[in-house]
């Protein structure tokens, strides 16, 4: 799997007033190019009466996509500044549209590069910044006797949990981080005294905010 990378974590909108104009920020999280101008097409569709629907949009590992469209604002105004809010952000694989309906006031060159990165940022606040992690999935099974105390740990250590299943023993499934992996297993040897299976399973993301998991 690719390297940790910050993203969205789920498609947001934010409106704002700049001098009478309503400037619709819009962001979403996307998988490829074509995911990006679905997108931006379902926009485009919403507000059809809009004056403007600028966009831009960075996919790949290492940004190999990057495409952005004024729209009929003058060049470099609306487009440019909306791309440059997603790189200053560090963010892949992300669309975000910015809808304008004219006020009836010119904002002029300046205010239109202003008006344009605010709609952008909005919207990506709105959708929220996540960073993405590569992690493996890890199904741990063991008696009932170990659950409390298990339950209690990870409480305190916050993992993510994907799915507890109760049959003749416990299996909890978790996805741990690659880089903490080892870590975890030393971890549940000792706290059951090595009398857990652990079992590896293949690679996921997860998605993290902060010091908090969101899972996949």
């Amino acid at each position: 799997m690719v390297k940790s990378y910050k993203t969205l974590y789920s498609y947001g909108v934010a409106e704002i007033e700049i001098k009478r104009s309503i400037f619709i920020g819009h962001a979403k999280p996307v998988s490829s190019e074509e995911e990006a101008l679905k997108f931006i097409e379902e926009i485009r569709a919403s507000h059809r009466m809009a004056t403007h629907n600028v966009y831009a949009y960075v996919i790949g590992e290492n940004d190999e996509i990057q495409r952005f469209s004024d729209d009929g604002e003058p060049s470099g105004t609306a487009g440019i500044p909306v791309l440059n809010v997603i790189k200053k952000e560090g963010l892949k694989n992300v669309a975000v549209v910015v809808t304008r309906y004219f006020g009836g006031i010119l904002l002029g060159a300046g205010g239109l590069v202003r008006a344009y990165t605010k709609g952008a940022k909005v919207g990506i606040d709105a959708a929220g910044i996540i960073e993405k992690i590569p992690a493996k999935k890890v199904i741990l099974t063991f008696d009932y006797t170990f659950l409390g105390k298990i339950q209690n740990e990870f409480l305190k250590k916050g993992y993510y949990i994907k799915d507890t299943i109760y049959s003749d023993k416990v299996s909890i499934v978790l996805h741990i981080e690659e880089n903490h992996l080892l870590e975890f297993q030393t971890f549940i040897n000792d706290l059951t005294s090595k009398k857990c299976d652990i079992k590896i399973e293949e690679g996921v993301y997860i998605l993290k905010k902060g010091d908090e998991y969101y899972g996949t």
